[in-house]
């Protein structure tokens, strides 16, 4: 996966909308929730929320660790496009695309059918 792959696989989904903040990170939004945060420079890297129990199962994982800041929120962080394979990259932001959603209130719901 590298920042353009992630970019087109976060727009595909329902509802997305992109940002910029703190400057230099590009955020993929769900309702204005983030649920991915890439950087638009220097080299690849990127966040995104699990579920409880695999978040401890990625950190151990070799290119995986908490991602700072919003780590308490389980959320991993990677800079290398390859500690986890397509399928697994698509699977994960997929789930937290949904994790976040879920999470959004049903009047903002209710805007986004």
């Amino acid at each position: 996966m590298n920042a353009e792959e992630l970019r087109d696989f976060c727009l595909s989904l329902p509802h997305v909308t992109e940002d910029v903040k703190w400057g230099n990170d590009l955020c993929f939004l769900i309702g204005d929730k983030m649920f991915c945060v890439t950087g638009l420079e220097g080299p690849f890297g990127a966040s995104f929320k699990v579920t409880d129990e695999e978040f401890e199962e990625l950190v151990e994982r070799d290119g995986l660790i908490p991602a700072p800041y919003l780590a308490r929120y389980k959320w991993v962080f990677t800079d290398k496009g390859d500690s986890l394979t397509h399928e697994e990259w698509t699977r994960y932001i997929s789930q937290s695309y949904n994790l976040v959603k879920s999470k959004l209130p049903k009047n903002v719901l209710s805007k986004l059918q």
